[in-house]
């Protein structure tokens, strides 16, 4: 980021921990107390980016250097337009009463026709769209209806996704627009064979609306079409060596348009995606990029523990380890401005630090 040259010279505090951003996390390197949370994406920090949605507390400095994930709620999610939808993530601040869903990559529309439909968009630029929900889930069943794409190398996407990796998916490769593939992933394991299986016979999904469900209960997984069951696994059914490889940990549900079909793909995904994509298509000439679109999304909560008014979050417990993370209730703020000592790091010391990294991240984006 060219903006942090020239605010760092004005304040000497911040150095050692902007250079400790970008120090990697993984399950054998936690992050240092310097810059003690760890992304998504297996990098530490200090910022938004790192400390709260996908910030993973087994690989951070200390099981509470992420922030609190917000507690479910019940709800109904429509897209009359995309008010409740943050267009930039880097904005984002843990406060997820103020917002449904943001973008983490790429860009929206919305049709304003018919109550208004959530579009997202795909374009040689832009890498493809992601959004997050802001609040997290910890079993409980979601919905979202959906169009899909029809083009090869293109994936629309619906899954859970929780900061330790576990995953459970809906994908749809662009070619095949009669069929849904679903998923799952304990902790990020990618199993040989994997634990894809395909529904078939459903009409054209890029013409047509239909309800994809994911089912998520403590002993059960179920994936649905258009209410009907497609599928079930039973956590009794996913032990190996005694540890039950099951998604167990709250998770955001995420919808994705993404491109698969790339020169920078492994060969099988391109080919599991139908082919590379095709930036002459005539849809792609007409229209500027390529694109899905979703109508609503529901969640229903069924949180092993019941919640009460007080609890704000999800956090993980003392006992956690990387094969059996424990999950808990807090009261603690999810809100990245609202905490201070924030991450195991006490003082007006670091108060200014973090204060100065989000400046950096603001005005990055302006520049």
């Amino acid at each position: 980021m060219h903006s942090l040259a020239v605010l760092l010279p004005l304040f000497s505090l911040a150095l050692p921990l902007v250079r400790a951003q970008g120090a990697t996390c993984n399950v054998t390197t936690a992050c240092p107390m310097s810059a003690p949370c760890c992304s998504e994406f297996g990098f530490c920090g200090t910022t938004e980016a790192f400390c709260l949605g996908g910030c993973n507390p087994l690989y951070s400095y200390s099981l509470d250097s992420c922030l609190p994930n917000p507690v479910c709620e019940n709800a109904v999610h429509t897209f009359a337009d995309n008010s409740r939808i943050l267009t930039n993530a880097s904005f984002y601040d843990g406060n997820a009463s103020a917002y449904d869903f943001v973008v983490d990559n790429g860009n929206i529309m919305n049709t304003n026709t018919s109550g208004g439909e959530l579009v997202m968009l795909l374009t040689q630029e832009n890498g493809g769209t992601r959004l997050s929900s802001t609040r997290y889930f910890h079993y409980g069943t979601v919905t979202a209806r959906m169009k899909t794409g029809r083009w090869a190398g293109i994936v629309t996407a619906f899954i859970t996704m929780s900061n330790v990796k576990d995953e459970i998916d809906w994908e749809f490769p662009g070619n095949e627009t009669t069929s849904g593939q679903s998923n799952y992933f304990w902790q990020g394991v990618v199993t040989t064979p994997n634990h894809g299986e395909v529904a078939t016979g459903l009409t054209d999904t890029y013409a047509n609306y239909h309800d994809y469900t994911i089912d998520w209960q403590q002993d059960t997984l179920t994936w649905l079409i258009d209410g009907k069951v497609v599928r079930t696994v039973n956590k009794a059914d996913t032990i190996v060596n005694g540890v039950a490889e099951y998604p167990t940990t709250p998770a955001r549900f995420q919808l994705s348009l993404w491109p698969a079909g790339t020169a920078s793909s492994a060969q099988g995904t391109i080919e599991w995606a139908g082919g590379l994509i095709d930036y002459n298509d005539p849809d792609y000439v007409a229209a500027g990029h390529f694109y899905a679109f979703i109508s609503g999304v529901n969640i229903t909560c069924n949180d092993p523990t019941a919640l009460t008014a007080s609890d704000t979050g999800y956090v993980y417990g003392p006992n956690s380890t990387t094969n059996t993370p424990s999950v808990a209730l807090t009261n603690a703020t999810t809100n990245i401005n609202g905490a201070p000592g924030l991450r195991g790091l006490a003082g007006t010391g670091f108060q200014v630090i973090l204060a100065i990294t989000l400046a950096v991240g603001v005005l990055g984006q302006l520049l």
